[in-house]
């Protein structure tokens, strides 16, 4: 029954968000775009954090590389097409995180962080301090890419309903994706690696190949985010590959719940929103200049109402509806 319910409810969830460019505005379009395309960078980080135990402070550099590469090789008279766009940029970003990964994985704990930051800031530095990427001022996508077959396109994204849906499929088979992974016994290994990894190491399993397959498919799907990134504001910076970029998409995967699929795409809504009401002139006027502050406070006391995160909410308060139920019996 509670299956057939979260079935009928997700169906209803899909049809409202494939009806909702029939009555939303473009700029609250664009704000579910934008919301969906870090939902699938969050994916792509509970993979590592909340499926491996891993926590990474050096995602953005994929996320960041695979925008710089789909800017820097389309054409600037034209759109690229998609069919080598995207796969080139997924592998390039799964060449460095297989070359970093090998070398970040040697390490555990804090020093695995230090050292993902540490290789997230050389390739931050690439682009900011040298004209690869113009630099400071970043470089712009003039065309988005399309799906061609010769001279027959076969999948236009310019146009903001198509490219709506294109990221709202990508979200979607991410998701799944990662829902089938976490199914199989790759997926089986790696929650015992979270767990105790000593013990998968005792049972015969090497954790390192484990560990090091789930981080290149992270990071090769974080650039899948860049991709759709790039893609919808035609302009990309350095500003990417920063570690506050890392740290904020680190922050959706604490927030929507770690371990759980759903966490991710509820943190990433809730933080981008978060960020849009604490920035409207319209409800705090000028003190939304100071929008870090109002924004922090926030996150500091949604992380201690909610220590399981959003996804965790209904569990939690199941346990609060049974203690309280306990207390009065225990009494009689």
């Amino acid at each position: 029954m509670r299956f057939v319910l979260r079935a009928i409810l997700l169906l209803v969830l899909l049809a409202v968000v494939l009806a909702l460019p029939s009555f939303a505005s473009t700029y609250y379009l664009s704000l579910v775009i934008k919301i969906m395309i870090y939902a699938l960078f969050a994916l792509s980080l509970q993979l590592l954090v909340g499926c491996t135990g891993l926590v990474s402070l050096g995602h953005s550099a994929f996320f960041g590389i695979a925008a710089y590469f789909v800017t820097l090789l389309s054409p600037e008279s034209g759109a690229g097409n998609m069919l080598w766009l995207l796969p080139g940029a997924v592998v390039a970003t799964m060449v460095y995180a297989a070359v970093t990964g090998a070398l970040a994985l040697r390490t555990k704990g804090v020093y695995f962080i230090m050292v993902t930051l540490a290789f997230a800031q050389m390739a931050y530095y690439v682009f900011h301090d040298t004209a690869l990427g113009g630099g400071t001022d970043g470089i712009y996508l003039y065309f988005r890419p399309e799906i061609r077959l010769g001279d027959w396109v076969v999948l236009n994204i310019d146009d903001q309903f198509v490219f709506y849906v294109f990221t709202l499929a990508c979200m979607l088979l991410t998701w799944l994706f990662l829902s089938l992974l976490m199914r199989s016994r790759f997926g089986a290994a790696l929650t015992g690696i979270r767990v105790n990894e000593q013990r998968m190491r005792a049972a015969g399993f090497s954790t390192f190949k484990y560990k090091l397959t789930a981080y290149v498919i992270g990071c090769g799907l974080a650039s899948v985010a860049g991709f759709l990134y790039a893609a919808k504001d035609g302009y990309v910076n350095p500003e990417l590959l920063a570690w506050e970029q890392s740290g904020l998409v680190l922050l959706m995967v604490i927030l929507g719940g770690m371990g759980r699929l759903w966490g991710a795409i509820l943190g990433a809504i809730a933080l981008t929103l978060l960020q849009e009401v604490f920035q409207s002139h319209a409800l705090f006027g000028d003190f939304a200049s100071r929008w870090h502050l109002t924004f922090g406070l926030a996150i500091i006391a949604l992380v201690a109402v909610l220590p399981q995160g959003l996804a965790g909410l209904p569990e939690q308060l199941r346990n609060r509806r049974r203690a309280k139920s306990i207390v009065p019996a225990s009494a009689q």
